[in-house]
């Protein structure tokens, strides 16, 4: 489904949740307070997630509006959209203290990360299916 939209976000989003494993194997070890570091980091992977999600379907809208000659403000109204709800994220992760803000910021730039890092993912990606899948090697 996902790759119906756009052939990279599969691979997007696995970029992400690696991105998070990543900096939960190796940060833990170095924080005291290690529920909020998590809670903090997930909520930023999630929330990079649900942004890639956002913006692949957007793009998707809006090339098939342009396709069809007609012109729509949608896209600029879902990104003030999106950006309104990593804000509001922030805030009540901040106010109510469900996990570390700095470490969720940096679970949100798991999808900057995952973005420059796509073309290498792709490759591995496509090099495990052949190999484990489709039985070449």
């Amino acid at each position: 489904m996902l790759r119906r939209i756009n052939q990279a976000l599969p691979e997007l989003l696995a970029g992400i949740v690696l991105y998070g494993l990543l900096l939960q194997i190796t940060g833990i070890w170095f924080v005291s307070d290690r529920i909020r570091y998590s809670t903090g980091l997930w909520a930023g992977i999630f929330l990079a997630a649900g942004m890639a999600v956002n913006m692949a379907i957007v793009i998707f809208d809006t090339v098939e509006e342009l396709a069809e000659g007609r012109y729509s403000k949608r896209a600029s109204l879902y990104a003030a959209l999106r950006y309104l709800a990593v804000v509001l994220a922030f805030g009540i992760v901040g106010y109510f203290e469900l996990g570390n803000v700095v470490v969720m910021f940096a679970g949100v730039m798991g999808l900057k990360v995952s973005a420059y890092l796509q073309p290498i993912t792709h490759k591995f990606l496509s090099a495990f299916q052949k190999k484990y899948f489709h039985g070449k090697s």
